[in-house]
């Protein structure tokens, strides 16, 4: 795969807003605006499902930090009620006791848990990461063949990890697609896999699951 994409428009959107996020360290700037509502459009899950997660990651934002302690930095993120924590935590006990707390939350299914034990990521890191997130979100919306909405990037210490309902196709293809992306170290995919025909069930147009 050409690792040299032509970005158009969109893709520029959200490039450019992961820069000001970098910089100004609004990380949060890069999932709202206009970009943000256009890539919801296309977002496969239910209705249900999009208000539970909001729902999961504010009492995470609440009270993971608190279990993990002062010297840790707690990443939660909610996808199709699937919860994804990254970070850094000061011990292997912290470790598993934020896993625990996470699966607590009402509504979480299931827990992957990639926190590392050491130092609290510096701003430099952090910004780092926010930069390749909207790095690889531009290339994803520079692809054709994918649908770029139905896939959430996270990225922590240069690792992309990469959720959504997709295709086996649509699934490699956008681990392609972020492994070519400059600064990228690693690529997992953490997606939940449905048919061609449940795929096109969901496409724009058709209705909405409640």
């Amino acid at each position: 795969m050409n690792k040299v994409l032509m970005i158009r428009p969109l893709a520029k959107a959200i490039l450019c807003g992961a820069m000001l996020a970098s910089l100004q360290g609004c990380v949060g700037l890069v999932l709202g605006g206009a970009v943000a509502g256009a890539a919801a459009t296309f977002d496969r899950r239910t209705l249900g499902a999009q208000a539970d997660d909001q729902s999961i990651s504010v009492k995470a934002d609440l009270r993971l930090p608190k279990v993990a302690g002062a010297d840790s930095h707690v990443n939660a993120t909610s996808y199709n009620r699937q919860v994804l924590l990254t970070g850094e935590v000061i011990d292997q006990a912290s470790k598993a006791a934020v896993e625990r707390e996470a699966k607590t939350i009402n509504g979480v299914l299931n827990v992957s848990n990639e926190l590392t034990v050491g130092n609290p990521a510096t701003y430099t890191a952090r910004s780092n990461d926010a930069l390749i997130t909207g790095k690889v979100k531009a290339s994803l919306v520079d692809m054709k063949t994918i649908s770029a909405g139905s896939f959430k990037v996270v990225t922590d210490k240069t690792v992309v990890y990469l959720m959504g309902r997709v295709t086996q196709r649509e699934g490699q293809v956008a681990a392609d697609v972020a492994r070519s992306v400059s600064g990228v170290s690693k690529v997992v995919k953490m997606f939940e896999y449905i048919t061609e025909e449940e795929m096109r069930t969901l496409s724009p147009g058709s209705k909405v699951q409640l």
